[in-house]
């Protein structure tokens, strides 16, 4: 099984979509019983919040289930439960990395960096366009999912 944890600051809005994204494009290629995917924060700010009502009704708008979420802690643990922890900016890298204590095994990627981009997913928090969030989140789930099929096909 591949196991994918997506990390945002809040775990409410980017990553929390991406958890979505990507569920439903491995249950469109039926594979939802190869992956296990998750969310988490690097902040303690939102935890125990639901989605961000952007990301839920952006996701609606685009008919992608969304994934019941609370928002949790990424931990140390976590680093060795995942094959894939995905970050969704450079802020989120570094303190992912400051949590997991390094990156030993090469374990954590910035999404964008499978769609041949090494910008950050634009934060709605921020900047409250969810269209040009789900635009990157999307283009980044489709990334890391042809680089999961290319490279673990023995395993799929």
């Amino acid at each position: 099984m591949i196991k994918i944890l997506f990390v945002c600051h809040g775990n409410i809005c980017r990553s929390t979509m991406a958890e979505s994204v990507m569920t439903h494009l491995v249950k469109q290629k039926k594979l939802e019983n190869s992956f296990y995917i998750n969310s988490a924060a690097t902040s303690r700010e939102e935890i125990g919040n639901p989605p961000h009502y952007g990301t839920v009704g952006k996701l609606r708008e685009v008919n992608i289930p969304l994934i019941p979420h609370r928002a949790v802690q990424m931990t140390a643990q976590d680093y060795t439960q995942y094959d894939y922890l995905i970050g969704m900016d450079t802020a989120n890298i570094r303190n992912m990395t400051r949590i997991a204590g390094g990156d030993k095994d090469s374990k954590i990627y910035k999404l964008l960096s499978f769609a041949s981009s090494g910008r950050d997913v634009a934060d709605p928090w921020y900047t409250g366009d969810f269209d040009a969030t789900y635009a990157d989140v999307t283009e980044g789930c489709n990334g890391l999912l042809r680089h999961i099929l290319e490279h673990n096909r023995g395993r799929l």
